[in-house]
């Protein structure tokens, strides 16, 4: 499908900005991705980092010349082990800084990094600033259900909220629902122990008060951690440590039970292992249904800006499914409907009005 933007009149291709000193396996996995995102989707990309070496990477790439791939040559690295905030701040030619900066100014119209979590949100607040109103960015991470896939937020941008900060997730994981997803009035719920409005720490019972009151949304009440995974809701509501635990709870059972079930085949005999082979399509099926490679990255929402956020292991697979993501995003109204939303709500203003001056 072909992204395309308007500027004065005319029609251009989404320019996403990458990140590609930001990784476990940077630069070589995340230009790999990169080049293959420019052969599957209408879009240009800008490797923001260090150029030898991101040119380096790009040679072992046959005719990626003539890919709409362009380089934007920076000199510093933020680090997975730097404080996040004092390491945007100290270093502003850093790649995931100027990225961010290269959205900003309008010069890209998305930015994909999967540096550091905490780097990436610091430069985004710093750089793309926070939607008028928002209080708290929140991660909106996508997890896999037999009816597609559920939207988990907060995932890590904070690990201490308040309710309002849960709620302003749900509005805003209602809205990406709907718009990206396709989801009609996406089903709303609150992540807790129980069904009860009456359980749960004060922090989620108070939540769940004040979204009842949010006309906006489809709150359907508390949601347990085994309805994520079946699709009971479209949107799940939670506190950045609660869902960052989540999140990779998940990530690990699935991987743990790929593994668990190649073991059992390779220790059984020759009918299992036969009834295996014919089966073989379908484990595959499987396989790429639980890969988190498949949904590239997930979105922050809440900033002046459409970015993406990818787990710090991505390979190319996953940088290539970040930028389709990223063009999903970009095309979107997203943005336009969340700064409208927050505006004109009066519950949601109140409520940020209220909280503000406590």
């Amino acid at each position: 499908m072909q992204c395309t933007r308007v500027v004065t009149g005319r029609s251009f291709l989404m320019k996403i900005a990458v990140d590609a000193m930001g990784g476990d396996f940077a630069p070589e996995q995340i230009v790999f991705g990169a080049v293959r995102a420019a052969k599957q989707f209408d879009c240009e990309i800008v490797l923001v980092g260090d150029e030898p070496q991101i040119r380096k990477v790009l040679e072992r790439e046959k005719g990626w010349e003539k890919l709409p791939i362009t380089i934007h040559h920076t000199t510093q690295v933020v680090e997975m082990g730097e404080h996040p905030a004092d390491a945007v701040r100290q270093k502003k030619d850093s790649s995931v800084v100027v990225a961010m900066r290269l959205v900003h100014e309008g010069q890209c119209d998305a930015v994909i990094s999967a540096g550091s979590t905490g780097a990436a949100v610091a430069a985004a607040q710093l750089v793309l600033k926070r939607i008028r109103g928002i209080k708290r960015p929140t991660i909106a991470t996508p997890i896999p259900t037999p009816k597609g896939a559920t939207l988990l937020l907060d995932s890590g941008a904070n690990v201490d909220s308040k309710p309002l900060h849960l709620v302003q997730s749900a509005v805003m994981g209602s809205i990406y629902s709907e718009l990206v997803f396709g989801h009609k009035q996406p089903r709303v719920g609150l992540l807790n122990i129980g069904e009860e409005d009456t359980k749960g720490c004060e922090l989620v019972k108070e939540t769940y008060q004040r979204l009842k009151t949010v006309s906006l949304l489809n709150f359907v009440g508390n949601a347990e951690g085994r309805d994520i995974p079946k699709g009971t809701v479209d949107v799940v509501v939670c506190d950045g440590f609660v869902g960052n635990v989540v999140l990779k709870f998940g990530e690990g059972l699935a991987k743990t039970i790929i593994r668990l079930i190649k073991d059992e085949i390779k220790s059984a005999g020759i009918l299992t292992k036969i009834g295996a082979l014919m089966i073989k399509p379908a484990l595959k099926r499987l396989g790429k249904r639980l890969d988190v490679s498949e949904y590239g990255g997930a979105p922050l929402l809440g900033v002046n800006g459409c970015c993406i956020i990818s787990h710090g292991s991505s390979n190319a697979k996953a940088i290539c499914n970040a930028i389709r993501v990223a063009n999903d995003f970009a095309k979107s109204n997203v943005l336009e409907v969340i700064k409208e939303t927050i505006i004109k709500d009066e519950a949601l203003q109140n409520d940020f009005e209220e909280t503000e001056k406590i």
